[in-house]
């Protein structure tokens, strides 16, 4: 078992910058792959970044390459995601989660999901 709590949301000026913190608790979670997905209202869930169990793997969507950053650290059983360059369609509430596999960009690949963090950028 996985329980994950996502922080640092909150609300940015476009161009801005954020840091969203994801903390897990478990014994396995060294093992977990991770994600952050993001889901703005009328939209489906869409993967932002994911890495893997180790660290060496990463994965970004085309629309945050190069603005977004993904890490983990295995000690302090966190995944950040460092958000740079921010603009008003990033938008969304962001979730954390874990799966078995990975770095996987469908939702479906993980079995533990945090509550969610708002992050919302002003034009």
């Amino acid at each position: 078992q996985v329980q994950l709590v996502e922080s640092g949301g909150g609300l940015v000026q476009a161009g801005g910058s954020l840091r969203l913190s994801c903390a897990a608790s478990g014994r396995t979670f060294s093992g977990y792959a991770m994600g952050w997905f993001r889901q703005a209202p009328g939209k489906e869930r869409e993967l932002v970044a994911a890495i893997s169990w180790s660290g060496g793997t990463t994965r970004y969507a085309n629309f945050v390459k190069g603005r977004f950053t993904i890490s983990r650290d295995t000690a302090k059983k966190t995944v950040d995601l460092q958000m740079n360059s921010l603009k008003p369609e990033d938008t969304a509430e962001y979730y954390c989660a874990a799966g078995p596999t990975g770095p996987a960009v469908v939702s479906s690949s993980y079995d533990y999901w945090g509550q969610g963090t708002q992050v919302t950028v002003s034009s």
